[in-house]
């Protein structure tokens, strides 16, 4: 049984497109349909109900210890108030799943609040609970917040509107925690999932459709519209953001992924760091591919060169800013070379490509 997040019947009397999405019902689209909502963050500001995502906090006198153990950043010198990307490795190096940790306070030990994605949230949850040592807590209070996200160039202008500037974070990846928008005690982070400009903020669930309905009353002049899973899908693409499942799995480590920023290998130990070591250079890497034939590729299709499979793509769509098709896809690291022409097997056809640099997009 899927579950509804508290906009559920916001988006549904609106004219969401409701579907099944990592457990929960979501919309895919609005009325004006994904090519619209993605050029809407692109050029203005979009909103997206993402309340789906899991939320934990770890505490305690070893917090911090245990975060350095089980997540491949390095947390020694974050302050309160910072959003840190990381990854949760296993044992072989492979990533169990990508997450943001924010650093909310030093009280008693350390207070870190880690969003994960939300198909992982069980997953998640278990692992960090199995691996926890010493003097910490944990806490899986996913089922207690709402998420929404403010994106696009607009999106601080917009927010200004309904928050003191005291209460808008300032810095890409930092955020303030007893923030207020709109009269909703809430979270506000600056931080996204779509290339853009944008606020992600956590309020109560009893909050969400005031604070949702705030904000597009706040952006309606401003062509601020509801926007879908499809064009945050489209979005991150455009952005090169690696989405679970695709760009990353137990079998993909951060290096073959192109996350090396995300892992300090110069941290004590950290769980899979024995056999990262020495994989900085990977026999297969993440790269972009420009589709130049006729066809739009998807993930899992066979990527040639020469005639000789040489990976397989990861995720892939059309480009609605671009206006072109892009995928991305592991590859061997010897075809890399951006410019290199490669071909991708589309439903049984061959469709010419080249290898590019990513991301495709970057304001």
């Amino acid at each position: 049984m899927e579950k509804k997040t508290p906009l559920y019947a916001w988006h549904e009397s609106h004219g969401g497109k409701i579907v099944p999405f990592a457990g929960h019902l979501l919309p895919v689209q609005y009325e004006q349909g994904v090519i619209a909502e993605h050029e809407a963050v692109r050029n203005r500001a979009g909103l997206f109900d993402v309340s789906h995502m899991g939320e934990f906090v770890v505490s305690g006198e070893d917090a911090f210890d245990n975060l350095q153990r089980i997540a491949t950043n390095d947390f020694s010198k974050m302050p309160v108030g910072r959003v840190r990307y990381t990854l949760m490795c296993n044992d072989n190096g492979g990533v169990i799943d990508d997450l943001v940790v924010c650093k909310m306070g030093e009280e008693n030990g350390g207070r870190y609040l880690l969003v994960v994605n939300a198909a992982n949230r069980e997953k998640d949850a278990a692992w960090i609970r199995s691996h926890l040592e010493g003097s910490a807590q944990f806490e899986d209070i996913s089922d207690s917040l709402a998420q929404i996200a403010v994106q696009g160039p607009l999106s601080e202008r917009i927010l200004a509107r309904l928050a003191d500037p005291a209460s808008i974070p300032s810095t890409y990846y930092t955020l303030i925690e007893n923030s207020v928008a709109g009269g909703v005690p809430c979270i506000v982070s600056r931080t996204g999932y779509t290339g853009e400009k944008g606020f992600e903020l956590y309020c109560a669930l009893g909050d969400a459709v005031a604070l949702w309905e705030k904000l597009l009353d706040a952006g309606e002049n401003d062509g601020l519209i509801p926007c879908g899973l499809g064009s945050r899908d489209t979005l991150r693409l455009e952005a090169a953001m690696p989405l679970y499942g695709h760009e990353m799995t137990d079998d993909i480590t951060p290096f073959e992924a192109a996350l090396s920023f995300a892992v300090k290998m110069n941290k004590p130990d950290f769980i899979g760091k024995q056999r990262l070591a020495g994989g900085e250079t990977p026999a297969r890497i993440r790269v972009g591919l420009r589709v130049i034939g006729r066809g739009i590729s998807r993930g899992g299709e066979d990527v040639f060169a020469d005639g000789v499979a040489i990976g397989k793509t990861t995720s892939g769509s059309f480009a609605p800013h671009l206006k072109e098709a892009i995928a991305m896809a592991l590859v061997r690291r010897e075809r890399t070379a951006p410019g290199q022409k490669v071909e991708i097997d589309v439903r049984g056809r061959r469709v010419e490509a080249v290898v590019t640099g990513l991301p495709f997009y970057k304001r």
